[in-house]
């Protein structure tokens, strides 16, 4: 069956493609009663949006989501949710000259080779315009973690190129939007100094008509122990499987990540130690918060490496359809680094895989 499904018991069916009408998102296994409005979905629609500071793709879209079914007088009613989300500034034409040719780094001649017919409009449906939906149900996902669990999911950006930021250990998920002027953070890194490099950064690889790639860290609070499903649903398992899902995701790592391959078994446990209320913990953390693919009541912590935006405005070699060698050169309006606008879609998939194990955890407590 085509993937366009995820979850079990919270559960989403995505439709939609770059250049088409909309992109809409049916969710089910919601709970009844969950307070649910248009503007609950906007604040994380507005910061995967196109067109929202000078690093990011130009496209203009509004992103306005409409509720079609599954909310009642501001209330969930525990029946499927029905999303869209309209396109207003496709620009097809920019794809004709293109048509035949296969784009470097895209899934043209992979979808040919799968289904012998594609919508080369901005890649259709293997574009991440797709993760608009994908943002809209995540947004209803963290707002139930939230309010069932206190739980809080955020992301950041780690790394752009050579860039590394320094992240503390107590940090405050409210300084990553805004710059301590009160600014926007338009590269979502919280480490300002690497933030302002990061930028500058961006902006250079534009200028040179080319692109750059980084790594998003992504971290859940307050998530309880419990979640996770051996041997082939661990919860790690499918977070895994959500990050890659993500258009340019070519790494995903949990905890102390590879870093582990260095380390021996003496330096790599996380002491389990009891605090004044009796509770259990790990006094380190470099178990990224799952123990055999279950969750320790530690922070969830995640990595993702995302590759540079394969859409370049400057000549590369390729292909044609038939085989022969050609040069192309895509126009249109496309993201120098992809990072800014992926943190929002990691922490999308993030909530949706936590939200589905914590109704399969309640259905048999």
């Amino acid at each position: 069956m085509p993937g366009n499904s995820f979850g079990q018991f919270f559960r989403i069916t995505t439709a939609g493609e770059s250049h088409g009408p909309g992109n809409v998102v049916i969710v089910d296994g919601c709970p009844p009663g969950l307070e649910l409005s248009v503007e609950d979905l906007i604040v994380d629609l507005d910061r995967r949006r196109p067109g929202q500071s000078k690093i990011v793709t130009q496209r203009k879209e509004s992103d306005t989501p409409e509720i079609l079914s599954g909310v009642f007088e501001g209330k969930t009613t525990g029946t499927s949710i029905a999303i869209l989300i309209r396109n207003e500034d496709q620009k097809s034409r920019d794809y004709a000259d293109i048509k035949d040719l296969y784009r470097p780094g895209h899934a043209d001649y992979t979808f040919d080779a799968r289904y012998g017919f594609r919508d080369y409009r901005g890649g259709g449906r293997s574009s991440a315009r797709e993760t608009v939906a994908r943002v809209a149900a995540g947004a209803i996902a963290k707002k139930l973690l939230r309010e069932r669990l206190g739980a809080e999911i955020f992301g950041y950006v780690l790394q752009i190129g050579d860039v590394v930021a320094e992240i503390p250990q107590d940090l405050d998920p409210a300084s990553i939007e805004t710059l301590p002027d009160g600014s926007p953070n338009i590269v979502r890194c919280p480490d300002p100094h690497a933030a302002a490099k990061m930028v500058e950064l961006i902006a250079a690889v534009r200028k040179e008509q080319d692109s750059i790639g980084g790594v998003a860290e992504i971290v859940a609070r307050n998530i309880p122990p419990g979640l996770g499903d051996p041997v082939f649903d661990k919860l790690k398992a499918d977070l895994g499987k959500a990050l890659f899902s993500i258009p340019a995701v070519m790494g995903v790592e949990t905890g102390a990540g590879f870093g582990v391959a260095r380390l021996r078994g003496s330096e790599n446990n996380d002491r389990f130690e009891t605090d004044a209320d009796g509770r259990i913990f790990t006094r380190t953390n470099r178990h990224g918060g799952m123990l055999g693919g279950i969750s320790s009541g530690m922070p969830i912590v995640l990595r993702a490496a995302v590759k540079p935006t394969s859409s370049l405005s400057r000549e590369q070699q390729t292909v044609d359809r038939d085989g022969n060698p050609a040069t192309i050169r895509t126009k249109g309006r496309h993201d120098p680094c992809l990072l800014p606008r992926f943190i929002p879609m990691a922490e999308a998939m993030v909530a949706l895989v936590l939200a589905d194990h914590y109704l399969r955890l309640r259905a048999i407590g």
